[in-house]
């Protein structure tokens, strides 16, 4: 059990009982207004449709265009140079859209989670050629590798195909690429295309239209390059393909995982009278059928055949075709993590294509969900013809219009945090651990949550304090009533009245050296960590200070001293983790180099 106190000193030693901590902080915020700020208006393919990062801690945005280029964004320049460009993959199109008309073309883009550029350089790309007539594998998903040497290069000579799919129509496709946290590859595919499903793929088990499929593609060398996972929901269903993670879906055109919790947040396209948004939690959301054709949102649409409605997963938020409340196609967005703009944090975006239309989900905390509109206003700050959304390595979350403009996602709520934090320390003590910290220039504050982790990834939290919110220096003295650990990580979570959010460097409490593994140096000067372990290292993994995985490498259980270089890292504070066969050891580590 952990029992908790706090002494605050500011200039008075005040002391909050444990009955006290019920009443600690609590605002309740109005829906931010969105505004999607253009950063980009030349240099994209003019029709853009996904974006996505590589992982490995250099920050690039990859672009993919339909007509099968990939353009990379660094340091805010959209190099000149393409990543990747594919003749087969070109588009002809003119409305390659979620709901407006054929999708063939190169249509996403996904890093290995293990990718780094050096010793794993794979990436793979979703299309449907458009040299083909209906009825022929036009669904293709490849995988590449970059140039050795060169991260912001394809080599298009390595491009192995890992699945083809038949569909009938030439649109419907889906397409949105996504690694999972599992380390598997999801995909979600739609129907295939023509009105209404007219040959019932959604709902045939034995076609891969209209599911969500995942593979395990860590088999680099012997065809077909994947393998099922043993856990996927139907391996033991003779009338359902071992690929398929879940069923029912029209045209699930984007969609994505929650960073901080692993829900998938999935755009479902309709036909003629509903979109709709669906969610749930990893370890929930397969084995579920999503309704259509059956359904259309939560209404009838064709139930010939169908089992009763008891057996179908409904959304939990769906619009109508119409431009004043709703839409006609919708993009699929993200739940928004970043640390930029707290008011938005925890809030679900997505938009309409067509009418431009976006909204905002959040948990009510009952259940339910509170859902916002915020309307298009061509002198607004909601653009039209948003194709696709995606995050940046740090959580700052973009947008593209199929023009070829890039918008980052902002809002006119809040700003900077008026604080300034001077000192955060963490000591251990008889029975408890001392944390303190030292401010100044507090305003507008609605408080402190001091979270704890024993990995450095995850973390709890250990209580909250109010802010004074006076501009002389502040003092803060807080007591975690803790035992049984050898090392723990602390982080001040510090909350403005208007939501906004920062967070700390962390502090380390280490109550023993750990035998048998080092990492060092833990002020790294020159882009080289080293690893000294006794028993065999599977992978090591770099985190940010707020749990982003910004680097990875798998080490195939290598053991003794081994050199890792970082490539990419900015200044500032990380965890290093690395995996043993049966455990993990993390240490804190502080990069100094540029």
């Amino acid at each position: 059990m952990c029992i908790l106190s706090i002494v605050k000193i500011n200039p008075v030693v005040l002391l909050f009982t444990l009955t006290a901590l019920s009443t600690l902080y609590s605002t309740a915020q109005a829906p931010p207004v969105l505004i999607f700020a253009p950063v980009i208006s030349s240099g994209l393919s003019s029709k853009s449709l996904d974006i996505v990062n590589a992982g490995d801690g250099s920050n690039r945005l990859f672009v993919v265009g339909l007509e099968g280029s990939i353009k990379i964004i660094s340091g805010g320049t959209v190099l000149p140079t393409s990543f990747l460009d594919i003749s087969e993959a070109t588009g002809t199109d003119s409305i390659p859209t979620p709901g407006a008309g054929s999708e063939r073309g190169l249509l996403s883009l996904a890093f290995h989670p293990g990718y780094d550029g050096i010793t794993n350089r794979y990436f793979f790309i979703f299309y449907c050629i458009n040299t083909v007539p209906a009825n022929i594998p036009c669904v293709r998903l490849t995988r590449f590798e970059t140039v050795a040497g060169n991260p912001n290069l394809a080599d298009q000579t390595t491009g192995k195909v890992l699945l083809t799919i038949e569909e009938p129509g030439g649109d419907h496709n889906g397409a949105k690429l996504n690694f999972g946290p599992d380390g598997n590859l999801y995909f979600g595919i739609g129907d295939g295309g023509g009105s209404n499903d007219p040959t019932n793929e959604a709902q045939n088990g034995n076609s891969l239209l209209g599911k969500m499929l995942r593979l395990n593609v860590d088999n680099f060398t012997t065809p077909p390059y994947y393998t099922i996972p043993a856990d996927n929901p139907y391996v033991s269903d003779p009338a359902v393909r071992d690929e398929i993670f879940a069923i029912g879906f029209r045209n699930p055109w984007r969609w994505s995982f929650d960073r901080l919790t692993n829900d998938i947040w999935v755009g479902d396209v309709g036909e003629g009278t509903w979109e709709e948004i669906n969610t749930g939690s990893l370890a929930t959301f397969g084995h579920k059928n999503y309704g259509w054709r059956c359904y259309e949102g939560d209404e009838d649409h064709n139930t010939t055949g169908c089992l009763p409605a008891g057996n179908y997963t409904y959304p939990i938020f769906a619009y109508p075709h119409n431009s004043a409340t709703g839409g006609f196609a919708v993009t699929g967005g993200y739940v928004y993590r970043g640390s930029e703009y707290g008011a938005l944090y925890g809030y679900y975006i997505c938009s309409d294509f067509i009418s431009g239309n976006a909204w905002l989900i959040k948990p009510n905390g009952s259940g339910g969900w509170n859902i916002s509109q915020q309307s298009y206003v061509a002198s607004g700050g909601l653009p039209k013809f948003i194709t696709s959304f995606g995050e940046s390595e740090n959580g700052v979350l973009y947008a593209v219009s199929y023009s070829g403009t890039l918008y980052k996602v902002t809002t006119n709520t809040g700003g900077p945090l008026p604080v300034t934090l001077l000192q955060f320390t963490a000591k251990a003590a008889n029975g408890f651990n001392s944390l303190s910290w030292k401010t100044a220039n507090e305003q507008n504050l609605a408080g402190y949550e001091i979270e704890f982790s024993s990995e450095g990834l995850n973390y709890l939290s250990a209580g909250k304090v109010n802010a004074v919110n006076t501009p002389v220096e502040n003092n803060y003295i807080f007591r975690h009533y803790i035992t049984g650990f050898t090392k723990l990580f602390y982080r001040l979570k510090i909350t403005g009245n208007n939501g906004r959010i920062t967070y700390s460097d962390i502090a380390v409490i280490d109550k023993k050296e750990t035998g048998g593994i080092k990492i060092y140096p833990t002020v790294v000067t020159n882009n080289r960590l080293n690893i000294t372990s006794e028993k065999p290292v599977e992978a090591v993994t770099v985190f940010s200070a707020d749990g982003r995985k910004v680097f990875q490498t798998r080490l195939n259980n290598s053991s003794g001293t081994i050199n890792i270089p970082l490539q990419y890292l900015r200044k500032g504070i990380y965890i290093v983790q690395a995996k043993l066969a049966d455990e993990y050891f993390s240490e804190k580590i502080i990069i100094q180099q540029e």
